[in-house]
């Protein structure tokens, strides 16, 4: 019977995985471990620090659990030698150099945890890959763990199927658990964690090859539903056509249904590019040259949803963002998390600073220090010609502003007071709604030229 788990890696998988696996095996003491002793210290509240991740009903979760069977520590080999069972829940982001570069997966944090369970820990230890990682990853980890003469290993995956913004309520309560592994006594231990709070119905149990090729599945097809919305909605567009009556037609069909067929600015996260790429890496690796086309495709339409936007902009405001004021609402990639990996927000900033624009950001979870470390610099590793600024309110951001960009669907710029805003900005105005998330026929009654995503012409 697993009494203690570790898990490596304190980030936005490993924190909110734990502390709800925590909340409903109480009997069970778990370990979260990291080298990063600013994200610990965050995680235990040193200083009254916020938590490194944003996610709604987070903090009520910690509260009943840390320091009672759920620990934040710095102390990786001490937690791993003491588990029955370790959780893998570091980064894997796409390499930079090097063979593979810009489609395959890095896998140094992984080699280097793997490392460390073969030197650590003590007895019979299942290894359990919940980070996103490509097929047949497990193949090497192996190759690691036989050259332990300190313990026996099985190897488990266990992808997470959670979503930012909802991840708590997606531990809670999930539409299914996926274990995948070759030994069916370790598959039925974790399966029987779960077992605790998720109905047994629920519990999806694989192969180990089949379970780590799901979570890219299921993250690309995902993907492909929001570049296509996104491309009809462009279409809706030159057409005339409003993509919410489209959208809302096409998703009362059983066989298609409603979800992720929102427009917007394009996917970002931490997740879906790359995944996509590592797909495509992956079809490429096998000769399935077709295949890593059309997943390709996918990825080149989600740029081009970005990049439109910011073109459009510039077009709008008579061909040139020089000394005009650009008031950025949201750089988080979607509402109810701080995070910021592969934000639509950074690339449509990054050409709108381009292109000469003084812009505003606000939003209200994304710190200071993130946007100048995604913006301080240009893509092309120059500085940029125009100036931004973090906005304390959306006031501020607005204040003088030509131009409203709506990028994240928080909650409250659904209600904005136009009224307000429109009198404090230049004339001509606009209003360019990327997330079809704000009352604009207000805006238009102030005076405001306004353009929402999959609805033909400005308005």
């Amino acid at each position: 019977m697993v009494k203690n788990i570790c898990c490596i890696g304190a980030g936005y998988v490993g924190g909110p995985s734990m502390a709800v696996m925590a909340d409903y095996c109480p009997g069970v003491d778990i370990h979260v471990v990291d080298i990063d002793q600013k994200r610990i210290d965050s995680w235990n509240n040193l200083n009254d620090t916020p938590l490194p991740v944003y996610e709604p009903g987070l903090q009520n979760v910690l509260e009943r659990v840390r320091s009672r069977n759920l620990h934040f520590s710095t102390d990786v080999m001490g937690a791993i030698s003491k588990a029955d069972m370790v959780f893998l829940s570091v980064n894997t982001p796409t390499k930079q150099r090097g063979h593979g570069a810009g489609a395959a997966s890095d896998l140094t944090y992984i080699e280097n945890a793997a490392r460390q369970i073969a030197e650590s820990a003590r007895g019979r230890t299942i290894v359990v890959e919940r980070s996103t990682l490509p097929v047949r990853t497990a193949d090497g980890l192996s190759k690691i763990f036989r050259q332990s003469t300190n313990s026996s290993f099985e190897i488990l995956s266990n992808p997470e199927f959670m979503a930012e913004g909802t991840a708590i309520d997606d531990l809670q309560n999930p539409d299914r658990v996926l274990v995948g592994g070759n030994n069916n006594v370790a598959v039925n231990e974790l399966a029987g964690i779960y077992g605790n709070w998720v109905d047994s119905s629920r519990i999806i149990t694989t192969n180990l090859w089949s379970a780590e090729l799901a979570k890219l599945t299921s993250n690309a097809f995902l993907a492909q539903r929001i570049s296509s919305i996104n491309a009809i909605a462009g279409l809706c567009e030159a057409t005339g056509a409003d993509v919410e009556e489209v959208r809302s037609a096409i998703g009362a069909d059983r066989r298609i249904g409603s979800e992720f067929l929102r427009p917007g600015p394009g996917f970002g996260g931490s997740c879906f590019k790359k995944d996509l790429l590592n797909l495509i890496y992956l079809a490429e690796h096998y000769g399935l040259e077709e295949v890593a086309c059309y997943w390709r495709s996918v990825v080149e339409l989600n740029g081009w949803s970005q990049k439109r936007i910011s073109r459009m902009i510039v077009k709008s405001l008579f061909g040139t963002l020089r000394d005009k004021r650009i008031a950025v609402l949201g750089f988080a990639f979607k509402a109810d998390t701080n995070d910021t990996r592969e934000s639509p927000s950074i690339g449509i900033c990054r050409d709108l600073l381009h292109d000469g624009a003084n812009i505003g950001i606000h939003d209200p979870r994304v710190e200071e220090e993130m946007i100048d470390k995604l913006l301080a610099i240009g893509e092309d590793g120059a500085p940029s010609a125009g100036r931004y600024e973090k906005a304390s309110s959306i006031e501020s951001a607005c204040e003088g502003a030509d131009a409203v960009l709506i990028l994240t669907d928080w909650q409250e710029y659904r209600n904005l007071n136009w009224a307000n805003l429109a009198a404090s900005m230049r004339h001509p105005g606009w209003v360019f709604d990327a997330r079809r998330g704000t009352n604009l026929a207000e805006a238009e009654a102030e005076g405001l030229e306004t353009w929402e995503i999959g609805r033909g012409g400005m308005h």
